[in-house]
């Protein structure tokens, strides 16, 4: 009789042991659950950069059969310019204008 208590108790921590293992371990439920959604977040930059990839050979297609597309993308990119034509660039953040009238003078000198 005392044998099967021996027996018991042993697995008993064995069960306590594999369940330990089952939760918790590296190869456990959350180190699982982490590499599921590590492989869903790289599954879709994946797919981010063969959209981009396609993007990409479709311009390069263009480039070297379409004209009209090669001198678009020079000139807007190059800044390239036909003959006669002004190129007007703009500050991309104008400044503020600067306050130096800070008492409350008005412009006239008053």
């Amino acid at each position: 009789m005392i044998w099967r208590r021996f027996l018991l108790t042993g697995l008993i921590f064995f069960n306590i042991f594999l369940l330990y293992n089952l939760i918790w371990s590296d190869n456990g439920i959350f180190a699982y659950l982490e590499l599921k959604a590590r492989h869903e977040q790289l599954r879709q930059r994946l797919e981010g950069v063969n959209d981009h990839s396609l993007d990409l050979s479709q311009e390069i297609r263009w480039l070297k059969t379409d004209r009209a597309f090669t001198e678009k993308m020079a000139r807007s990119q190059m800044n390239y310019l036909k003959e006669n034509e002004i190129l007007y660039q703009f500050p991309k953040d104008a400044p503020a204008p600067k306050d130096t009238d800070k008492e409350g003078k008005r412009a006239d000198g008053q």
